[in-house]
């Protein structure tokens, strides 16, 4: 199974799209890491961003793209651009979505971190990763 870890973030979406199993995986089209929409978006820079998303599912063959799960209330809440990409993937995505919560990557994250020897070094690129990992089987 292919799966692509989106984490959302602002008006980004970092990528990290893997294949295999939690004990032995491998990246896919590391050099896909953003795709990015405007901060006041019309309906045409949205329909660019789903297809640049549904582009990247077809030509790598994704089965499953997981998306990190936004604060709805307090700090850190989820703001206007997350939100909008969310709705936006889940009306038109062609692969199946789960969400992940990050309370639920921080326990995968201790209890399988020798698993993750790829996992990239910027910050948001390893959140993604983190998404992706938690899927495999």
């Amino acid at each position: 199974m292919i799966i692509a870890g989106l984490f959302l973030k602002a008006n980004e979406a970092r990528i990290v799209t893997l294949t295999g199993e939690r004990a032995s995986h491998s990246l896919i089209a590391p050099k896909v890491t953003k795709f990015s929409l405007l901060k006041n978006p019309t309906q045409a820079d949205v329909v660019v961003f789903i297809e640049q998303v549904n582009t990247h599912i077809t030509s790598n063959g994704i089965d499953k793209v997981v998306l990190n799960r936004r604060a709805t209330t307090g700090q850190g809440a989820g703001g206007a651009g997350t939100f909008l990409m969310e709705g936006a993937m889940l009306a038109s995505c062609n692969a199946q979505i789960e969400f992940i919560h990050p309370a639920t990557l921080r326990a995968s994250d201790k209890k399988h971190s020798e698993l993750k020897s790829c996992r990239p070094k910027t910050v948001d690129l390893g959140k993604a990763y983190d998404l992706a990992f938690e899927c495999l089987s």
